[in-house]
């Protein structure tokens, strides 16, 4: 199964071959790795338009060359919901627009419930998840161990119109914030999880996906509403399939009922058939 973010306006993924990547973020070109592209250019023609272009190191890190002045942020929009975007020294821009696909599936999720919901979003990083979930109404409790992630975060909240009530800040460790909630007795009718490969909390706790990914999920079923709506899990570690995805939400989830299903995002590359795998998602939701 692919889950296909192709109803972008402001972002348009123009070719990618060679282990790169080139993308239209509104008026800016961005050329930046990637591994998944192992093929070659299909648009060899369009790679001269870039402003800027992300070089890897061999030692690991990179920089940015840039060819033009850009600003230093910019905004991009999706629907009805807007974010600023930067070219970052990690290569990263802010926003993974493949993301999209799945803030859609949530948002209707939400819009069907015609009930008050309340959504978990651990490594919110800058909050599109957040942002989407909330300008459906839901409230939205948003934890990242970066606190630099979470200023940003909050600050697409104010660029997309979403009431300061709508959402709660959270600096902090992801499991260890969930096992607190569980001890509260706090509940969630939806949570959706984007965890690195590695990493490390606010207090300096280690975080490697493998070993610690079925506690939390494990951990988040413990939180999960009698009536929620939806979990979901996102995965960017290399060689994680989507059956794993999918065998760990049924596994932490089992005598909840629903539907379990699993599958990569991927962007559209150009204007032709081809697609750009970017990471996998495993969802469960009540039918």
């Amino acid at each position: 199964m692919i889950y296909l973010a192709k109803d972008w306006q402001d972002y348009h993924l123009l070719d990618a071959g060679d282990g790169e990547k080139l993308e239209r973020w509104k008026d800016v070109v961005l050329r930046r790795p990637d591994p998944q592209a192992i093929w070659p250019k299909q648009r060899p023609e369009l790679w001269g338009q870039a402003h800027a272009h992300y070089h890897r190191a061999s030692g690991g890190g990179g920089h940015w060359q840039f060819f033009r002045d850009l600003p230093e942020r910019w905004t991009v929009s999706y629907r009805d919901l807007s974010f600023y975007v930067r070219p970052t020294g990690f290569k990263h821009t802010g926003l993974f627009p493949e993301q999209a696909v799945n803030w859609d599936w949530m948002r209707t999720l939400i819009a069907g419930a015609n009930r008050p919901i309340r959504v978990l979003n651990l490594f919110g990083y800058t909050g599109g998840a957040t942002v989407a979930c909330a300008a459906q109404g839901a409230q939205v409790t948003h934890v990242d161990a970066a606190k630099g992630m979470v200023s940003w975060a909050g600050e697409n909240r104010v660029l997309s119109g979403v009431p300061q009530t709508q959402v709660r800040w959270i600096v902090d460790d992801a499991l260890k914030f969930v096992q607190r909630e569980q001890r509260r007795g706090n509940l969630y009718q939806g949570i959706l999880m984007d965890p690195p490969s590695y990493g490390r909390g606010p207090g300096g706790e280690v975080w490697k996906l493998e070993d610690t990914l079925y506690q939390l999920v494990t951990a988040c079923a413990q939180v999960l509403a009698p009536d929620a709506l939806f979990m979901l899990v996102n995965s960017y570690t290399t060689g994680l399939q989507p059956a794993v995805l999918a065998n760990i939400l049924r596994m932490a989830l089992s005598g909840r009922g629903g539907k379990v299903e699993a599958g990569e995002v991927a962007l559209p590359m150009g204007d032709g058939p081809n697609v750009l795998p970017c990471g996998a998602s495993g969802r469960w939701c009540q039918p």
